[in-house]
């Protein structure tokens, strides 16, 4: 028994913290309001430390990866397919969440409707090619260290990572420093979030001492409609995946072999260890293992459903608190191209969805007040997404399968539809 709690605890201890935090600073600020101004500075040094470690944390993170790719590995069709599978699945959750947001909308209190910062004014006289060149590029390279050019900066650690790549031997050491500075600034981020459920506690004591109880009622319905999306796309759309993969038969091999990675993405609420039950797995669903191999392990940190889902939400609920309308036309493809961007990058960082949150706000160019609205939400979703994330990847490799090898390839071991998980 002091096992189980134990191994509870070791998942879901951070999560219940932040929540234990929020729980006592909501207290605060509904009881004693006119303490809260003096608890906001706790709020916004956890803020600013996240905002001084964004920068450096992704130029590592994403150069790191995309240097020290092997270029001998070439899977071919293989990986060709599962990068247009991934990218295809976590478009369609997150358009799903978009249609959904639209029919379903939310309104915020009317105390947050706060002006928006200078940050998202924009010159009038703007072409639509002026406002392209500067979201993508800069003209000075010390204006790439400015989170509010942080997509140019994204696009330079991704050119970075590939010269570095691609100078063989002679580039070697600097690969090395790369991944070594990675490390670093993952266990920065790390002592970062130790004070997270003080600093985001304290930031929301100081949202209820000034907007009041009607901040639980809004954040109650982008949460109850998430929850009730994501258990819809869970059986409705992997069922289509899996029918789309191998017929019926695609469909009875994965519910029931579905049932222990669902279960360990619950208990544990991480995608790497419901990594090895979805191989496990795999090979009762049909899956060959030239496919099960590659697609599951880079599908744990490339390929997340239930993040493409949560960070649509996220994007709309900031949108909302400030009273910025958030269906106009570039707002939503900036956010399918964040959603996708955060579906790559985040997987391999501790507490990667903070690090999406901040990469969201900083190119929106939305103001601070937004941004515990937007981790709330992403601590109190993290159930659901875990298992989207998790159990998307044996679905997304069934895809794989049928596109790569051939329509057969699911049906080659008939014997396959009376197993079930051992």
């Amino acid at each position: 028994m002091e096992r189980q709690t134990s191994h509870f605890f070791q998942h879901y201890g951070s999560i219940l913290l932040l929540l234990l935090g929020i729980l006592i600073g909501s207290i605060i600020g509904g009881f004693f309001p006119d303490t809260v101004t003096w608890l906001k500075p706790l709020g916004d040094i956890f803020l600013n430390l996240l905002f001084a470690a964004v920068i450096p944390l992704l130029f590592f993170a994403i150069a790191s990866a995309v240097a020290n790719i092997d270029r001998s590995q070439k899977l071919g069709r293989i990986i060709s397919v599962m990068a247009a599978v991934f990218l295809g699945t976590v478009l369609i959750a997150a358009i799903c969440t978009i249609i959904a947001l639209w029919f379903f909308p939310v309104e915020a209190p009317q105390a947050a409707q706060e002006p928006t910062s200078e940050l998202l004014q924009s010159d009038p006289n703007d072409t639509w090619g002026d406002k392209l060149v500067r979201f993508v590029t800069v003209d000075e390279f010390y204006k790439l260290l400015s989170r509010e050019n942080m997509l140019a900066f994204v696009i330079f650690s991704f050119l970075l990572g590939i010269a570095a790549q691609r100078s063989g031997d002679a580039g070697a050491s600097f690969r090395r420093f790369l991944s070594s500075a990675n490390e670093v600034m993952k266990q920065l981020l790390i002592l970062i979030m130790k004070v997270a459920p003080i600093g985001l506690g304290a930031y929301f004591a100081y949202q209820v001492g000034t907007i009041g109880p009607a901040l639980f009622g809004f954040y109650a319905k982008p949460l109850g409609l998430y929850y009730i999306l994501g258990a819809f796309y869970f059986l409705v759309f992997f069922s289509g995946y899996a029918y789309l993969a191998a017929g019926k038969i695609g469909v009875n091999r994965f519910w029931r072999n579905n049932i222990l990675p669902s279960a360990t993405a619950i208990s544990t609420c991480s995608s790497i260890a419901t990594m090895p039950v979805n191989l496990a797995a795999a090979p009762k669903m049909g899956i060959p293992a030239a496919v099960a191999n590659v697609v599951i392990p880079l599908g744990t940190t490339l390929h997340k459903n239930g993040s493409s889902m949560s960070s649509i939400v996220k994007i709309y609920v900031a949108f909302v608190l400030i009273g910025r309308d958030f269906f106009e036309p570039m707002t939503l493809l900036t956010a399918l191209g964040i959603t996708v961007l955060v579906s790559i990058v985040a997987g391999g960082i501790p507490n990667g969805g903070y690090i999406g949150e901040m990469l969201m706000i900083s190119v929106y160019g939305l103001p601070t007040e937004a941004i515990p609205a937007v981790m709330i939400i992403g601590t109190l979703v993290d159930p659901m997404a875990t298992v989207l994330n998790a159990t998307g990847d044996t679905v997304a490799a069934m895809l794989v399968s049928r596109f790569a090898l051939g329509k057969n390839t699911l049906h080659s071991n008939e014997e396959l539809d009376t197993d079930g998980i051992e």
